[in-house]
């Protein structure tokens, strides 16, 4: 089965916790810190691979949690970061954040790397809490959580050429007789209903060939699945425009290339502007002789080259197809580059930004840096509580939830964690 699309949740690994630990050797009074630092959580890596063509794995696994790091220990012993999650994807995907729709990344060449979700560092040991003022800190640090988010993958097919035209224009058939593609082929609307890809094999050269299911009027608001279809031929660089020309669907052949060509240009202007070449299919039935000129007028005034062929017989198809390689030949290559592909990472938003609201009796604190603050604070040790609130105090929460109308014992919520509000000590 062609799955070219997948919802998956990626999160990256937590920290590690840091260590409380006092030095205890005989004839050592007061040895002093020596908990080591947690170390940081694994990332989610995507990689793109060109031996992968669909996304049918993630439709099996959705969820992806890279590895913790491990924790602090005595004697300065920090704790290991944890390795990578690695994930391939086809190249062609596309990554998206599910809530916002923004494209994060668009992996276009094989090695490309995309990290997701980046691991949480890890919390750092009492040893890092000497001071001059503090010779025994009992203050040690959760590990940070790792990023999390829901993302769409989108699969865009990578082909030089792409096959559009109206359902049963004879584009599957097309496809089988110009490569050793075998799609699925009858005599009903919507025969095809994932691309298919072959390889047109020519003396001097070759390109890959993509039969697109067939578009219908509406396809670019996503009339009978138009928008999943018309992904695919973003890629391509050349189309070819297979048009019924007998009209055996009882369609005229001249009106189904002008909406096809109306949803191509709808869904995206870029589309339109490909070079295309139209191919009149199915010229050895009888009808299809008194259409042909009528086509012929139509793709000419467009500026276009109309082939008239049999899929079933294979007349035309040679001369199409050379035509198609030369066309492909003039048509400058995307850029490609010698460098090892960069590594894309996503970062969110700024985190400073504080946000307090009010829901029933609860006031919410929205804010990254202080969501990642409350889950690495130990609120078991009193000296992590009380730096916890002086963080609160110097970054003017505490004056903000006053402001807002919160009193003494109203419950304050920080991400996932809930406190209770006392004035000046949250």
């Amino acid at each position: 089965m062609f799955y070219d699309t997948a919802k998956i949740f990626v999160k990256g690994g937590d920290g590690g916790n840091g260590c409380l630990s006092f030095r205890r050797e005989k004839y050592v009074p007061r040895g002093g810190p020596d908990g080591g630092d947690g170390g940081s959580g694994g990332n989610v890596v995507f990689i793109a691979d060109e031996g992968l063509h669909t996304l049918a794995d993630f439709h099996y696994r959705a969820h992806f949690k890279a590895d913790r790091g491990q924790h602090g220990r005595g004697s300065n012993m920090h704790g290991a970061r944890a390795a990578d999650m690695i994930i391939r994807v086809p190249v062609g995907t596309v990554v998206k954040d599910a809530e916002s729709g923004e494209i994060l990344a668009d992996l276009i060449r094989h090695g490309q790397r995309f990290i997701a979700a980046t691991g949480g560092r890890g919390g750092r040991g009492n040893a890092r809490f000497l001071s001059n003022l503090n010779r025994a800190p009992r203050i040690a640090e959760k590990g940070e959580p790792g990023q999390e988010r829901w993302l769409l993958l989108e699969l865009k097919i990578m082909a030089d050429v792409g096959l559009v035209g109206y359902p049963n224009a004879g584009k599957s058939t097309l496809l089988a007789a110009c490569t050793a593609a075998k799609p699925k082929i009858a005599d009903y609307p919507f025969t095809t209903l994932q691309p298919n890809l072959g390889v047109v094999k020519l003396e001097e050269y070759s390109f890959v060939l993509a039969d697109i299911p067939g578009l219908i009027e509406g396809a670019h608001a996503g009339a009978g699945l138009g928008q999943e279809f018309l992904r695919h031929v973003e890629r391509t660089r050349v189309l070819i425009h297979v048009v019924d020309a007998a009209g055996t669907e009882g369609r005229d052949p001249v009106d189904d290339y002008i909406k096809i060509n109306s949803e191509l240009s709808l869904y995206r202007e870029q589309l339109a502007q490909l070079p295309q070449v139209v191919v009149a299919n199915k010229i050895d039935l009888p009808e299809a002789e008194a259409n042909l000129p009528r086509i012929e007028k139509a793709v000419l005034a467009d500026g276009r080259r109309l082939f008239a062929i049999s899929a079933v017989t294979g007349q035309g198809i040679k001369q199409m197809l050379y035509h198609v390689g030369e066309l492909l030949q003039s048509i400058p290559l995307p850029a490609k580059s010698n460098e090892v592909p960069e590594e894309i990472i996503y970062r969110p938003t700024s985190e400073e930004t504080i946000n307090i609201k009010r829901q029933g009796g609860i006031f919410i604190i929205e804010s990254h840096r202080l969501e990642k603050l409350v889950a690495m604070t130990d609120f078991n040790e009193e000296q992590a509580v009380r730096r916890f609130q002086r963080i609160l105090a110097n970054m003017g929460v505490d004056q903000a939830l006053a402001d807002a109308g919160a009193k003494a014992g109203d419950v304050v919520r920080i991400g996932r964690y809930e406190l209770e509000y006392h004035p000046g000590l949250i």
